[in-house]
């Protein structure tokens, strides 16, 4: 619609055709109010019965909420009125009329499992608070792209079919290509890693992964998008650097752009952005913290994946973000380095929200001969990646990075339930409609 205003911009004056759904009608009689939202707000439209032609009347208030119409009229100055201002309509088309009966309340009046807000997404989606996540999610995804172009990154797509797993066969999800079978990848790790070696030197991606892990948490997905760093002449320490940079200016780019969207998720008060200089813990030195707190009934011991309990112990007692560092080898994959003065200690790392894990990464081993004893001590066949091992023969330069989850960045950003609510379309084991 060429001339069509959006309702924010509609002013005292004006002659608009405004175009959106029917949020409510109000009958008082001799005069009656229509609410109308578009993506930019709601505004009120009345009708005054005795002055107004009777179809205009008719069709303003005779069809349903959430169906859509397009209403051309006069904007009048009203103080009452929800914005201060109101349409007086002289033209209404409905252009979709919605049913009676709607699977949920899109005013957000009326509560809704979390299930059948996801089997009505687009309905859903209506509710300003549930529009807003996904407005800063957007935002999140645009300043994490800005600030690695900052960081002289190139934007990479890497394969999402693959014949062998980034981690082995393990959690894939085997799919027939070409009468071979072939699977979605858990990961570019091992395409980002060839990519940083080829002379790019310094990639990123976003995209999706997909594990198939036989989970049901509200921290888990079988389909998530990944933020994904790797670049050359550098350690483990410098892509902890990055990795805080990146966290930061999500968070600051949702605070300067996004104040609307917070405003309708009630967060406008609440909201800070990190401060930087993340706390630096060794794996040992977290044992020690969560055992120390009392609230595991079994304490840590090495060689133990920190669980979902230690992880909230743990981010209780340090409180906020912090980074897990010097993992034992023999937790972390193929791919990370070992300390050559100690093999049973990695150069991997993860970043934590007090809430859960949002990173993992670490410095890649990128001598030829210890990455295929890495694959054998995990009991993983080189011959089955030879097209990534053969590249370590040709000049491989020190290389670092790591892979964060964009759901639960935005998930912990925004102190959400579940990571399903910052997910347009969620898989997981239940989940393959819509």
């Amino acid at each position: 619609m060429e001339d069509r205003t959006y309702v924010a911009d509609a002013e005292p004056g004006d002659e608009v055709t405004i175009a959106g759904w029917v949020h409510e009608t109000r009958d008082l009689g001799g005069i009656a109010f229509l609410i109308l939202r578009d993506r930019s707000g709601k505004i009120q439209v009345k009708f005054e019965k005795d002055e107004m032609d009777d179809h205009i009347v008719e069709t303003g208030l005779g069809v349903h909420r959430e169906s859509v119409l397009s209403i051309t009229g006069r904007v009048e100055e009203e103080e009452r009125a929800p914005t201060g201002v109101e349409v007086i309509p002289d033209g209404i088309e409905v252009i979709s009329e919605a049913d009676t009966e709607l699977p949920l309340d899109p005013s957000g009046k009326v509560d809704a499992e979390l299930s059948t807000r996801l089997d009505n997404r687009t309905l859903d989606l209506r509710k300003p608070g549930v529009k807003a996540i996904f407005e800063i999610r957007s935002e999140v995804q645009r300043a994490v792209r800005e600030t690695f172009r900052g960081l002289d990154c190139t934007e990479i797509n890497t394969p999402k079919i693959v014949a062998t797993g980034t981690e082995g066969g393990t959690e894939l999800f085997p799919i027939t290509y070409f009468g071979r079978e072939a699977f979605m990848n858990q990961s570019p790790q091992l395409f980002k890693q060839l990519m940083a070696g080829s002379g790019l030197e310094r990639v990123f991606e976003v995209g999706p992964i997909f594990r198939a892990e036989e989970h049901n948490t509200p921290r888990h997905l079988n389909e998530a998008t990944s933020i994904d760093f790797e670049a050359t002449f550098i350690d483990q320490h410098e892509a902890m650097d990055v990795a805080e940079a990146i966290v930061v200016s999500a968070y600051d780019a949702v605070d300067q752009n996004c104040q609307t969207a917070l405003e309708a998720l009630g967060l406008v008060d609440e909201f800070t952005v990190p401060e930087g200089d993340f706390p630096r813990l060794t794996y040992e030195e977290c044992i020690e913290r969560v055992n120390a707190t009392g609230e595991l009934d079994e304490p840590l011991v090495w060689g133990d994946d920190l669980s979902t309990e230690a992880e909230r112990a743990l981010g209780d007692d340090v409180g906020g973000h912090y980074f897990v560092t010097d993992w034992p080898s023999e937790i972390k994959p193929f791919y990370i380095q070992d300390y050559d003065d100690d093999p049973e200690l990695s150069k991997g790392f993860d970043l934590n929200h007090p809430r859960m894990e949002l990173v993992s990464g670490g410095q890649r081993e990128h001598r030829h001969e210890p990455l295929i004893e890495g694959f054998e001590q995990q009991g993983l066949p080189p011959a089955d990646f030879e097209y990534y091992t053969k590249m370590f023969k040709y000049g491989m330069p020190p290389h670092a990075g790591w892979g964060m989850g964009a759901e639960r960045l935005v998930t912990t950003m925004l102190d959400l339930d579940n990571v399903r609510e910052a997910t347009l379309f969620p898989r997981d084991r239940q989940r393959l409609s819509p």
